[in-house]
């Protein structure tokens, strides 16, 4: 009897802080309207305080998800955190999550793929049930987006936010979980969406902090061709591969980068707005976050059996697309989203 991974809750938490387009206005040359036609983007969560790292955001989300579901923390075998933005370059984000959340048997880890960091984690995850050797896998898409923002920058300050949500991946032998994945990567993208300093070929001096090198670097122009380009494509080859039309897909839960991308993809795949998960103008671009952060707001109109196709693209550059086959009737949306 085959053993897929199965997604059984979600668990979100975005921060109280709302950043506006209005308050970006009196930061940067800028305005509403622009920010809005180009992006799609309204407003953006904000983590604000002192010592207040990412872990602080996936804790929150994983409790969320175990209160929803029941689970105890005791019994998470693993907790794998999606992230670019970790609270410090050692330990990782997933280990301080486990000791914030009281998962004591669990081991952890993070996992760096810019904003398709999600996707590459709920695949890797999946391997640990599918194997017969875990039983509960949570996997966690949490940014801080706002620490590595530069807010003289009015091209990308814009764009993101901070967020995070967390899934509870059980084993399943019904058919339901993830079916299907195609993942890609290519390095040489690097040059175009990148952070300059803070890495070991450029660690942290008072050059590179007065040269503003420690923020997103992003060709802008580029990127959006990139993406435009490998995240609607892949999100239709792996519908294909698994006989799905326009009319079986119930959702396609894009990565909240950009309204343009977002459409594009949709119409490569060629479902209506109505099929699509949006919620970019609420959040912006949360990185890892999106695509949970996604997941917990839909939640209360998903339905056990619906077909769903995950897709994101990140820098470095990272894309792919997943195939979900969703596990259970909708629950109440999640509280404080």
């Amino acid at each position: 009897m085959k053993v897929t991974a199965a997604i059984t809750g979600v668990g979100a938490y975005v921060p109280d802080y709302v950043l506006t387009n209005q308050e970006l206005e009196t930061l940067v040359d800028t305005t509403d309207e622009w920010i809005t036609t180009r992006t799609g983007i309204k407003e953006r969560r904000i983590l604000k305080g002192e010592d207040q790292g990412t872990s602080v955001m996936g804790i929150k989300a994983v409790e969320q998800l175990l209160a929803k579901t029941g689970t105890r923390a005791e019994d998470i075998d693993l907790l794998i955190c999606a992230t670019t933005t970790p609270d410090m370059v050692f330990p990782a984000t997933a280990n301080l999550i486990t000791a914030g959340v009281g998962a004591t048997k669990a081991f952890g880890f993070d996992m760096q793929a810019a904003c398709s960091g999600f996707l590459f984690a709920l695949t890797t995850g999946a391997q640990f049930i599918q194997t017969g050797n875990y039983k509960k896998v949570v996997v966690v898409g949490a940014d801080k987006m706002s620490s590595i923002v530069d807010y003289t920058d009015r091209a990308n300050c814009i764009i993101f936010g901070d967020g995070a949500a967390a899934v509870l991946l059980e084993p399943n032998t019904e058919g339901y979980g993830l079916l299907d994945q195609q993942l890609h990567s290519d390095g040489n993208g690097a040059r175009y969406l990148h952070q300059k300093a803070g890495g070991s070929r450029r660690p942290p001096t008072a050059e590179t902090v007065a040269n503003r090198e420690h923020y997103i670097y992003q060709e802008g122009s580029t990127v959006f061709k990139f993406a435009v380009t490998n995240m609607a494509d892949t999100a239709a080859l792996v519908a294909e591969r698994n006989h799905l039309t326009a009319d079986d897909i119930a959702w396609l839960v894009p990565h909240q980068a950009n309204k343009r991308i977002i459409d594009a993809t949709a119409n490569r795949v060629g479902i209506g707005p109505e099929k699509v998960m949006l919620n970019i103008h609420r959040f912006g671009n949360t990185t890892n976050g999106t695509i949970p952060l996604c997941l917990a707001d839909y939640e209360s109109q998903l339905k056990k059996g619906d077909d769903l196709i995950f897709a994101a693209f990140g820098g470095g550059f990272t894309w792919g697309a997943l195939y979900v086959k969703w596990a259970y009737d909708g629950a109440p949306v999640a509280t404080g989203i």
